[in-house]
């Protein structure tokens, strides 16, 4: 087992928590500005919601569906369309948390999110307030994540399980690379389309149609952002054709799949 790890980006101080230390489904890492650049960065759509809580005295902007923000931490829906956040001396922990684990830590139902970048504080009160403050008068990285993970640890203990039924199926879209039927996923859990639909939408955040593009366009941007081109793209993640391909990455990530292979740098 490895103990806390540092990294270096370009411009960038990463540390990760020893391994087995998060939560199921959370993946945590924190992020300190070495460079006077400061951050600018068009954010993917990804099967995860991105919690940030934001340690420095700026606060981040945020620019997408809900105009422009500015916020000192915030939550990305799974799918939060096309959006920009700006910093300047960022500092930060950030966690990317599976459709599960997000079910069980965000304290309210993903569907809530609303498809877009909403502030912390709406979400975790005065108890995330706390945490935020807790963080940045610890001295080092190895408290900071310490802190979080048992931040998150209670919320867990206390939080609901997601129905079986719901989790089912969400694995089952991961595993097919959304390429699936929601016919056939409904059949599976013995529920109808609708009522598959409806509990689905809640407890994910997206409904089981929008979850399933959501799971092949990530695995077609990440081909995408390694060099592969847009047809071999379009084909192995089991698109019709290469426009069907261009509809859902203008769709999911603004942009065309040129547009976006040339992003590899920032695509996360």
């Amino acid at each position: 087992m490895r103990g806390y790890e540092a990294e270096s980006e370009p411009g960038w101080d990463v540390v990760l928590p020893p391994d087995g230390m998060t939560l199921g489904g959370v993946r945590m890492a924190g992020f300190r500005e070495r460079a006077a650049a400061g951050l600018d960065l068009r954010v993917l759509p990804r099967p995860a919601v991105v919690v940030v809580i934001g340690l420095g005295e700026s606060p981040f902007t945020v620019e997408g569906a809900r105009g422009h923000q500015e916020l000192p931490s915030f939550a990305a829906a799974l799918s939060p369309g096309p959006a920009r956040i700006r910093g300047a001396g960022v500092e930060c922990v950030e966690m990317r948390l599976s459709p599960r684990a997000a079910y069980a830590l965000l304290g309210v139902s993903p569907r809530e999110l609303d498809g877009s970048v909403r502030g912390l504080d709406d979400l975790w009160g005065q108890a995330g307030s706390r945490l935020r403050e807790r963080l940045a008068e610890a001295p080092a990285w190895e408290q900071r994540l310490t802190l979080v993970d048992r931040f998150l640890a209670e919320r867990a203990a206390r939080a609901p399980a997601m129905t079986p039924e719901v989790a089912a199926a969400w694995d089952t879209i991961v595993a097919r690379r959304g390429r699936v039927r929601i016919g056939a996923l409904a059949e599976a859990c013995g529920w109808s389309r609708k009522r598959l639909w409806s509990r689905f939408s809640d407890q994910i955040g997206l409904t089981p149609k929008r979850a399933a593009m959501l799971v092949r366009f990530d695995h077609a941007a990440r081909a995408l952002t390694a060099g592969e081109s847009a047809a071999d793209v379009a084909l192995a993640c089991g698109y019709v054709d290469q426009p069907h391909l261009h509809r859902d990455v203008l769709a999911f990530a603004g942009c065309t799949p040129t547009a976006l292979a040339g992003r590899a740098t920032s695509a996360g």
